[in-house]
């Protein structure tokens, strides 16, 4: 059975789609058939899967708005090793123009319908924001995956993170959870890292992923190739890490 993962945080810089491009390449390394949605206006996503969100032909952007089949948009990344539903820019002007529609929060659901049963899984990068796209991307998931920096004010916007999925699963999801937080820029150095990342496993116990995702130079390299870190550079710590949060969340969610 498909399971829809939202990646978010709110706060930029904590490697939200970092995470989403190589969590996506490890599970498909393993077997799975998977299905990246960038619905980050930054396309950043788009990019590090090696697609040009410059020269697309279609977008989520026309999934989300004016009806276009999914399945005429999803591209095929094959050196990351996964499937694709791109975005860019022109993402921005659906945060407002999903504000007047009737049903706004399931328009990207709707659109997943057609094509979830084709992946085992499904993850979907959403902005740095707490706007209407990262609304659908709740309302369409079954679980939040969020990713974490160990720092004081990542704290305070998991509050308010949390407290919106609560919001969605009163509202429009109730089956919605937290499958998991995963530590990233992770650097067990550091004393504030390892003090926030003590106040997180006390707080949340199981809700907090074994896996952290390190600081590491070829991770940060990787996006500007249009690789994964695992194709960029199979045999470093950073794509080693993925590879252990993949193999994670495949025994959690039994994928």
């Amino acid at each position: 059975m498909t399971k829809i993962i939202a990646l978010t945080n709110q706060k930029g810089g904590v490697g939200k789609t970092t995470t989403a491009v190589n969590l996506a390449a490890c599970l498909a390394a393993l077997d799975k058939r998977v299905l990246l949605v960038d619905l980050d206006p930054q396309g950043h996503a788009t990019m590090g899967s090696g697609i040009d969100k410059h020269e697309l032909d279609g977008s989520v952007l026309e999934v989300l708005l004016e009806g276009r089949r999914a399945s005429e948009v999803i591209l095929d990344c094959p050196d990351a090793g996964y499937a694709l539903l791109p975005g860019n820019g022109d993402l921005t002007a659906a945060e407002v123009d999903l504000l007047d529609r009737d049903g706004r929060e399931r328009c990207l659901g709707e659109a997943l319908g057609s094509v979830a049963a084709s992946y085992d899984v499904v993850i979907i990068d959403c902005p740095p924001s707490l706007n209407m796209l990262t609304v659908n991307a709740l309302t369409a998931a079954d679980g939040v995956l969020i990713p974490l920096q160990c720092e004081f004010y990542a704290l305070e916007g998991l509050s308010a993170l949390l407290d919106t999925v609560e919001q969605i699963q009163a509202s429009v999801n109730p089956s919605l959870e937290v499958f998991g937080i995963v530590r990233t820029m992770y650097d067990a150095r550091n004393s504030l890292t390892r003090d926030v990342s003590k106040q997180l496993s006390q707080y949340f116990g199981d809700t907090l992923l074994k896996a952290t995702i390190p600081r590491n130079v070829r991770v940060a390299e990787a996006p500007s190739h249009g690789l994964p870190v695992t194709k960029y550079a199979r045999l470093s710590r950073g794509s080693q890490a993925h590879r252990v949060l993949a193999k994670e969340l495949i025994r959690r969610l039994s994928l």
